[in-house]
């Protein structure tokens, strides 16, 4: 059973890491936003639409799985 666990936690990393690596960049480099560290952008912020909107729910999704397969294992090799 642990060593099921380990290899499905391994691909989900793997996929994990691409998924994050895959996702836009969110940052503008202005001066003002360097000084106010970005404060100014509260409220402009954009809902996002299309492949971002599906990359921040499969990223979401692997974090979860990740992080239930981590506590998994770690009782696992407790007992």
């Amino acid at each position: 059973m642990y060593n099921i666990l380990m290899t499905i936690f391994l691909i989900v990393c793997v996929i994990l890491i691409a998924c994050v690596m895959m996702q836009p960049a969110k940052n503008d480099n202005d001066a003002m936003s360097a000084l106010t560290g970005g404060a100014g952008d509260l409220f402009s912020r954009k809902k996002a639409r299309g492949f971002e909107a599906v990359m921040q729910i499969v990223t979401t999704i692997l974090g979860a799985i990740f992080f239930i397969l981590a506590l998994a294992l770690v009782y696992l090799s407790a007992h």
